[in-house]
């Protein structure tokens, strides 16, 4: 073997994969899943029979061959692959691969007899787990990165495993800028226009099943403004756009959880709606439960967006624009206060 051959060998990982069906599904409609790789991780990947060689730096390589047997052996549980899904593996390589691995548990949890769901990122996977260990949660981060959709689904497996007996949705009805007025119609249809972002995660992780439910009483859509006075047991309660909550409002939410329940917080204390763009319910609870045993807090960034990869950019210049040193804010974007 010349010398040139022996060191192309070294610098490249050979992976086996025994199913060719798979290996198909693996790289995806022309290829696309093994060129996310390559873009992503700066290697180049090439297919022989069933064998795929992985060319790229030391680091890239281990990296790439980490992706591929994960997405393979998604495969060989029956999920479906895509780029989305590609993309959450490589979050899981970097973190793993940076030393930070913060050791959590299993990312994925049924959410119903055929559905599954997944974390797309180690600060997803690190959200469920403290779902799973405490009694009330927050989720503050921007725009996209899973807090509503995760904290849906995770009802929804608790409801699935029968460690709930139902699930109380609430947010503050609250328009984001405009005023649209006086609603036709009774109640619900007065609030289903603030609330549809809710319905939306939960048909996403629970299908048709999740209409049957509300109409046995079993999942519950309702506006903070209705839950004063209530003892909310054995439930499961999500609290959404808390951004847009006062500290009266807050206070009186989080004093409603009752036996055997348990609450998550979301919100991105950029994007309140209220007077002054202040989140002051919100981050007044933030300061005030800190410390608090059974209180957890998971932040996101601009690097946990898991929608169009566009929104992540979209995120992250505005976060630059707000507050850049030594020039005034943006037109109508309110600077960070600092300490």
């Amino acid at each position: 073997m010349s010398n040139a051959a022996k060191r192309s060998a070294k610098e490249q990982i050979t992976l086996e994969f025994p199913s060719n069906a798979l290996l198909a599904a693996l790289g995806g409609a022309h290829q696309k899943n093994f060129v996310r790789v390559e873009q992503k991780l700066g290697v180049r990947i090439a297919t022989r029979g069933n064998l795929v060689a992985v060319e790229g730096s030391p680091e890239a390589r281990e990296r790439a061959a980490s992706v591929l047997r994960a997405i393979y052996a998604r495969l060989e549980a029956n999920e479906t692959i895509g780029v989305a899904e590609v993309d959450a593996e490589l979050r899981f390589a970097s973190r793993d691969s940076s030393g930070i691995n913060q050791g959590f548990g299993s990312p994925t949890i049924k959410t119903a007899s055929s559905r599954v769901t997944r974390a797309r990122s180690p600060a997803q996977a690190a959200y469920l787990d403290l779902m799973r260990t405490h009694p009330l949660v927050f989720g503050i981060g921007p725009a996209g990165t899973g807090k509503t959709y995760l904290a849906a689904a995770f009802a929804a497996h608790l409801l699935y495993e029968r460690k709930v007996e139902r699930i109380v949705l609430s947010r503050p009805a609250l328009e984001a800028g405009e005023r649209l007025g006086f609603l036709p119609g009774d109640l619900r249809e007065k609030i289903d226009p603030y609330l549809r972002p809710l319905y939306d995660a939960l048909f996403e992780v629970m299908g048709d099943q999740a209409t049957r439910l509300m109409e046995q009483g079993i999942i519950e859509v309702a506006p903070l403004a209705f839950m004063r006075g209530r003892t909310l047991s054995r439930a499961f309660v999500i609290l959404d756009e808390a951004q847009n909550t006062t500290t009266p409002q807050m206070k009186m939410a989080l004093t409603r959880l009752g036996e055997d329940s348990r609450m998550v917080v979301t919100g991105d204390p950029s994007q309140s709606d209220l007077p002054g763009s202040r989140a002051e319910g919100l981050n007044q609870a933030l300061d005030i439960l800190s410390g608090v045993e059974g209180v957890a807090v998971a932040r996101f960034s601009d690097a946990d967006v898991v929608r169009h990869a566009l929104v992540s950019r979209i995120v992250n210049a505005y976060s630059k624009a707000e507050s850049p040193p030594g020039l005034p804010p943006l037109p109508g974007v309110r600077r960070k206060s600092t300490p």
